[in-house]
């Protein structure tokens, strides 16, 4: 089983229209409500890839309620953790070619609660093979939390995918216990070192710090451009196929749905690097957020190219 974290989880309302007003009334064309948050999009992909996958982190209030319904229909084990205050909802409005967000906060999490979910977690962990942990954290959360649920999980020898950005990474990365992989974008892998990189030369070089010891995964996603990955001492170059992108929300989490999977099927090197990044071009694919079509799979992974950059230009 993959269990997923989402601590800090929401409702997605996309609200669809031809034109977007300020300050007049805004007639909505289409609406859609689904259980959103990255570790969600990471637990449908995995459904859709027919893994046993679990979903755990804080909900609360008929929203949290919301969720619960929303992911038993789609047969991901409800490992949640009720909460006093309520999930929060997340706006997306679409109009004219843009994307205008507006994004709750998050409910405050007690001591109590927080505690809770470490105990749950706990028992969680010793169900599962893998555990993907996935976004923010909610207000009452500090950034050492993420380094305790991996530490919990090391305790029972099980290897943790993470999916965060900024202070909340970096502190992740300084913990005694270090995530057997993490997914940083090339901005966010910039950002903990309060640099812009430009060039896969400064890329390489960055990879090389101190920070990711003990990381046995890197991967660095470039958008369109495909990926750099840094497995223990190998780099690779990943070349993605050029496709027409319809909706690249998700893709991130998609990309750690695929290695996740990929693990779990006992893929090595260049495989697993395939399947991986072949979750994230799908997902580009579709119009919903955290969907690939099954389908495409054998095309995608056949069109990716790996390649092991044996002399680094830093």
């Amino acid at each position: 089983m993959i269990l997923t974290i989402t601590l800090n989880p929401s409702v997605d309302i996309n609200y669809k229209m031809d034109y977007f007003s300020l300050d007049k009334v805004n007639r909505v064309n289409t609406a859609g409500k689904t259980a959103g948050g990255k570790g969600l999009n990471v637990a449908h992909v995995l459904r859709q890839l027919e893994e046993e996958t679990a979903a755990s982190g804080f909900l609360g209030g008929s929203l949290g309620e919301f969720i619960r319904k929303e992911i038993n229909k789609k047969g991901i084990r409800n490992f949640f953790v009720e909460i006093g205050g309520d999930t929060r909802n997340c706006i997306a409005i679409i109009h004219e070619g843009k994307q205008t967000e507006i994004l709750e906060d998050g409910p405050d999490i007690s001591e109590k609660e927080s505690n809770e979910f470490l105990k749950q977690y706990s028992e969680a962990v010793q169900q599962s093979n893998y555990i993907t942990i996935s976004g923010s954290t909610p207000q009452g959360i500090n950034d050492e939390y993420y380094s305790d649920l991996i530490d919990i999980a090391h305790q029972f020898q099980k290897p943790v995918l993470l999916d965060t950005k900024g202070s909340l990474l970096k502190a992740t990365l300084r913990g005694n216990n270090k995530p057997f992989l993490i997914k940083p974008n090339q901005d966010e892998l910039g950002d903990l070192f309060g640099k812009r990189l430009t060039s896969e030369k400064e890329i390489f070089s960055t990879l090389q710090k101190d920070l990711f010891q003990g990381v046995e995964w890197v991967v660095v996603t470039l958008g369109g451009n495909g990926a750099i990955v840094k497995h223990n001492e190998n780099i690779y170059r990943v070349q993605i196929p050029k496709v027409k992108v319809v909706n690249p929300v998700g893709s991130g989490d998609s990309v750690i749905a695929g290695f996740a999977a990929g693990l779990s099927r006992g893929l090595k090197e260049d495989e697993l690097i395939k399947f991986g990044l072949a979750m994230g071009t799908l997902n580009a694919l579709e119009e919903q957020t955290g969907s690939v079509d099954v389908t495409k799979i054998t095309w995608c992974v056949d069109s990716i190219k790996v390649e092991k950059i044996e002399e680094l230009a830093v």
